[in-house]
């Protein structure tokens, strides 16, 4: 485990693993997550399907020359197929099939994102993955957002980050002058969690030209964050455009996860598309922002804390503990670790 990382890269939950647009019927991948070989495949009706990557015949890897055939996988060493709930199917040279099995790991399809479900325990998904829209009343007609693949996207891989800074964001007002160079820092108005989710809302001010009298002018905007699990944070921001994201890390195995970010731009004000594409490159920034603090970043146990800020983190560490494998007690003491300077 790498020095920078010293929370469980195991924790339970959803997690974003790629977008539907990059699976296409008959498309298949090798995949890598949780220290997990793994193997993701559309079927031909369209179905998403994510199994381990090894076929349990003599070990070839499913997704280096495996086939779709239907809606079953096709391994490319001695042609065994296995269908979407794990079952063997077929065995090209013999009558009968196996009883044994591949695991099939959960998944889920939501607003062109695709997640699959994490739990060392092996239990059945304990939440379910919510609709971006639903969350967010306030972010108005979701047909009126740009589909955000691919130009809304950004994916980086082999990051030496935890889930767990990134989710912490969700009480961080301070980094925002700092790191997103915003004029002040938002006001946090509600604050508030249960066993899954975890949200924020607050309020800001932007100062923005206009351009008409080429003026500054004080426009008043927010932001709410919901997050689920240490694996997806969702937020919308208002205020010059309103914009919805997610921000999604995923551990690949114990020293590295990857980063997706997806950005969808509401076109309401912009019916042309004229500010479409600076709208994006502006959340994708922001973003990128962050990674350069979160690529470096080193989990404090304890933190010392400013007094306005120590409620939130002690909240979000608390929070975040439930998440880590029972058996993984030095995760939970780290995570709920905090001390307010004095």
């Amino acid at each position: 485990m790498s020095d920078a990382i010293t929370l469980s890269m195991k924790p339970t939950g959803w997690f974003q693993i790629g977008w539907s647009a990059e699976y296409q019927p008959g498309d298949i991948r090798p995949l890598k997550y949780f220290g997990q070989e793994l193997v993701g495949y559309r079927s031909e009706s369209g179905t998403f399907t994510l199994l381990d990557g090894h076929c349990p015949h003599l070990g070839a890897h499913l997704g280096y020359g495996g086939q779709v055939r239907g809606e079953d996988i096709q391994c490319p060493f001695h042609g065994w197929q296995w269908g979407p709930d794990g079952r063997n199917v077929c065995i090209p040279y013999q009558n009968r099939v196996t009883k044994r099995r591949v695991k099939v790991w959960p998944v889920a399809e939501r607003n062109g994102v695709i997640y699959a479900w994490h739990d060392t325990e092996g239990r059945p998904p304990l939440c379910e993955v919510p609709d971006l829209f639903q969350l967010f009343e306030s972010a108005g007609d979701p047909a009126m957002y740009q589909d955000p693949y691919p130009e809304g996207t950004l994916h980086r891989r082999d990051l030496t980050l935890h889930p767990q800074f990134v989710v912490e964001n969700g009480v961080d007002v301070a980094h925002f002058t700092f790191v997103h160079r915003a004029d002040n820092a938002p006001t946090i108005r509600r604050r508030s969690f249960d066993d899954w989710t975890f949200q924020t809302t607050m309020s800001m001010e932007f100062a923005v030209q206009d351009p008409d009298t080429q003026q500054a002018r004080r426009v008043e905007g927010g932001l709410q964050a919901h997050l689920v699990g240490l694996g997806l944070s969702y937020a919308h921001a208002w205020g010059t455009g309103s914009v919805c994201s997610l921000t999604a890390p995923t551990p690949i195995d114990d020293n590295v996860a990857e980063l997706r970010f997806t950005a969808w731009v509401d076109t309401a004000d912009d019916p042309q598309r004229v500010l479409l594409s600076r709208r994006q490159r502006s959340a994708i920034a922001q973003v990128q922002a962050d990674l350069n603090i979160w690529e470096h970043q080193r989990y404090t146990d304890p933190p010392v804390l400013a007094t306005a800020e120590a409620s939130g983190f002690k909240d979000i560490r608390q929070w975040a503990r439930g998440f880590y494998p029972p058996s993984d007690d030095r995760s939970a003491e780290l995570a709920g670790a905090g001390r307010e300077m004095r």
